[in-house]
């Protein structure tokens, strides 16, 4: 019999390259939607024929517990989220419920229909669950790098509900005996990253910068360091810790440091621009708190895990231009097609 899977957040870029992934090793994956009519339940359908879905909502207890209880999953990833860390200020409360509370209530789904209500040392036979942890946990660092006992300091609302997630995922594992993991991952980006994020704007920006589409990009902080790496590589890392004896959290990371300017230089150098000529700053778009530094020590999850990213982030950008070049391209041929047929 083939393991199943069920994937909160299967529309976003995680959910669909784990989706593919999980596929790839054999499995049954359900995806969860909230509502059947979700305009993107199509778009990773096109990425991911293969695909079931269930309905629920991470704000809907009854929800969660009817799809666990309809799929009946060996593992269940947790990547649902509001991911966009700018937005966790503008809507706090909807970044809490659903990044903080919601992962209290997929726990208690699990809890609930597995009739698991003590603590049971026996993690044999029952529901796997991985829950999609952040760097922006460690937030203002207390060292450099991050390791799986570096101490959190969140610097936003984003970060704030994510720690609470964490510790309720470690709090359910250690009360009622629990297979429950987080991985603490840090920045990973992909040609599917949203629009919204620094890396994908900047590869959009270049792409239709050379194509003449756009003249400026407006950027906020140059000078934020991260640690970036290929989302492709980080769902490999997301199952493999649902494949171990004993459960346990990971720093999933490249360990490598690259600054906002970095990502932009290196964008434009691959289409043969100078960034100098088309970059701007908008102090508007600065964080409110800053994160200045993320960087991983990834070090147990090479060990334990046996681990290791294969993108490094000069490929990973080059990979995302290259793929945005593309897309600009074809939506100017359908735009001439359109011009054309108006004549």
């Amino acid at each position: 019999m083939s393991k199943r899977a069920l994937i909160t957040g299967i529309t976003g870029q995680d959910g669909s390259y784990l989706a593919e992934h999980l596929l790839s090793q054999g499995y049954q994956v359900w995806g969860l939607i909230r509502g059947q009519a979700n305009p993107r339940k199509s778009r990773v359908s096109r990425l991911v024929s293969e695909l079931s879905f269930v309905e629920g909502d991470l704000m809907d207890q009854s929800s969660l517990c009817s799809a666990v209880d309809t799929v009946q999953p060996d593992e269940i990833y947790n990547l649902g989220a509001i991911s966009f860390v700018p937005m966790s200020w503008q809507q706090p409360e909807l970044v809490t419920e659903i990044n903080g509370m919601g992962v209290l209530r997929m726990l208690e789904a699990i809890r609930m229909v597995s009739g698991r209500n003590g603590s049971q040392s026996d993690s044999g036979g029952q529901i796997r669950f991985y829950q999609a942890s952040s760097s922006e946990m460690f937030g203002k660092v207390a060292e450099t790098p991050q390791r799986e006992t570096t101490i959190f300091r969140p610097r936003s609302p984003y970060g704030v509900a994510k720690t609470y997630g964490h510790f309720i995922t470690r709090n359910y594992r250690e009360s009622f005996g629990m297979y429950a993991v987080s991985g603490m991952l840090f920045n990973h980006e992909s040609p599917r990253r949203g629009a919204e994020f620094v890396t994908r704007k900047i590869s959009l920006a270049v792409a239709r910068i050379k194509l003449g589409y756009q003249d400026k990009l407006s950027l906020g902080n140059l000078d934020a360091v991260r640690d970036w790496g290929f989302a492709g590589d980080y769902v490999r890392a997301m199952h493999l810790m649902l494949q171990q004896d004993e459960p346990g959290d990971y720093v999933i990371g490249t360990g490598q440091m690259h600054s906002v300017r970095d990502a932009v230089r290196i964008a434009f150098e691959h289409v043969g621009l100078d960034w100098e000529d088309y970059v701007s700053i908008d102090p508007s778009l600065v964080r409110p708190a800053e994160v200045e530094i993320l960087c991983a020590d990834p070090e147990r999850a090479h060990a334990q895990l046996g681990w290791k990213p294969s993108v490094d982030f000069p490929e990973l950008m080059r990979m995302m231009v290259d793929s945005d070049l593309r897309q600009a391209s074809r939506e100017r041929e359908y735009g001439d097609l359109l011009l054309a047929a108006s004549w």
